[in-house]
């Protein structure tokens, strides 16, 4: 005898969880369970008082910022709980009201249609390290408006440094800087001191990535994509904590259209329009790839940086991230010539660098574990 299912869409909030059931079969209705508090010991007695002998549940919620936390003790408790996509959610284009109640009797009622999108979970040690990687992100941020603060208020000033900044000698000539105004001379101090601050704040960050990155599962795979041109060690961790297992994307072009780095479409009929990119998937790993694409505007040509990072990495490998070189320099040159905008090219590039990435992580991690 099949056994009866019941799916159970949650609308998560930071303090209460709006419930609603679907039982299988498209005819019958979906009803409002009602509201409980965003607690394990709420979840747990919600569990208990809808796991009747014999039932399936089935969970689904959407990812937002209460993280993970509700799936893995759903599933601990031995339900099949999904996490789906926010932006993948079918929504009617009239409807105009939105409250908890209709959002959770839209996912029960979705979940049992099958029509929504899961999103992938990292597991426990990944999440960490992905945390640490956002953590250093959002320090190299703050250190950057420091100094383009630092910059903005010199430059009011009259003071513009024309060698290269932030090095040794570059300090020294802030420190024999004068002005007329007292007050100015607290303010240059106050912005060096806020540079130097977030400075170390990132590089004290860098240095708790560094450390715990030969423990991780995935660290094979980051030392892997950094044999790519313009992969160091932070883009690549970068690339690999935001997108996780790389090989769980069937093929390359799966990935590409993940990261948002296929061009929007708009066909009818006879007719074929390509738009701007469509952006969508995670921003963190695709600003990681098209950073890393402006290098290939260069020659073909491994630097000393890119064969000390390559020391140790299998032939397959290094072949593959040469031949990635090769392909991406020539490509670069004949869109550039073509009158193609460097922000066009640099797109085309990241993208084509996101599928040789995709090739070194299945060879790093052939079994996907």
């Amino acid at each position: 005898m099949e056994q009866p299912i019941t799916y159970v869409g949650l609308d998560v909030h930071k303090e209460t969880i709006a419930v609603a059931l679907a039982d299988a079969g498209k005819r019958s209705e979906v009803r409002d369970y009602g509201t409980i508090a965003n607690t394990p010991t709420a979840l747990k007695a919600l569990t208990n008082r809808l796991a009747k002998p014999g039932a399936v549940l089935r969970f689904c919620y959407e990812a937002g910022p209460c993280g993970y936390g509700i799936q893995r003790q759903l599933a601990a408790a031995g339900h099949e709980c999904v996490v789906v996509a926010p932006s993948l959610v079918p929504r009617k284009p009239g409807e105009r009201i939105k409250t908890d109640r209709r959002d959770a009797i839209n996912l029960a009622r979705l979940h049992r249609a099958g029509e929504l999108t899961p999103v992938w979970i990292p597991d426990r040690v990944h999440e960490a390290i992905r945390d640490l990687v956002r953590a250093r992100l959002a320090a190299a941020r703050t250190l950057r408006q420091a100094r383009q603060q630092l910059s903005g208020f010199l430059l009011r000033q009259g003071h513009h440094y024309n060698r290269p900044a932030w090095t040794l000698m570059h300090r020294r000539w802030l420190a024999g800087l004068r002005f007329e105004q007292a007050a100015h001379h607290i303010v240059l101090e106050d912005c060096i001191a806020t540079v130097e601050a977030a400075m170390a704040r990132r590089d004290r960050l860098q240095a708790h990535l560094e450390a715990v990155l030969p423990d991780w599962s995935l660290a094979p795979v980051v030392r892997a994509l950094q044999a790519l041109r313009g992969m160091a060690l932070v883009a690549a961790v970068t690339l690999v904590a935001e997108l996780g297992d790389i090989t769980r994307f069937a093929n390359p072009r799966q990935l590409m259209a993940y990261l948002g780095l296929v061009p929007s479409e708009r066909s009818s009929g006879g007719t074929r329009r390509q738009g701007d990119l469509t952006k969508a998937g995670n921003g963190a790993a695709r600003r990681v790839l098209i950073e890393a694409a402006w290098s290939y505007r260069f020659p073909a040509r491994i630097s000393r940086e890119q064969l000390l990072r390559q020391e140790g990495l299998a032939k397959p490998i290094r072949d593959a991230a040469w031949k990635a070189q090769e392909r991406l320099c020539r490509r670069y040159r004949t869109l550039a010539r073509a009158g193609k905008p460097p922000t066009v090219i640099t797109a085309a590039i990241a993208r084509e660098l996101a599928g040789f990435a995709w090739a070194i992580a299945k060879q790093a991690q052939p079994n996907g574990t």
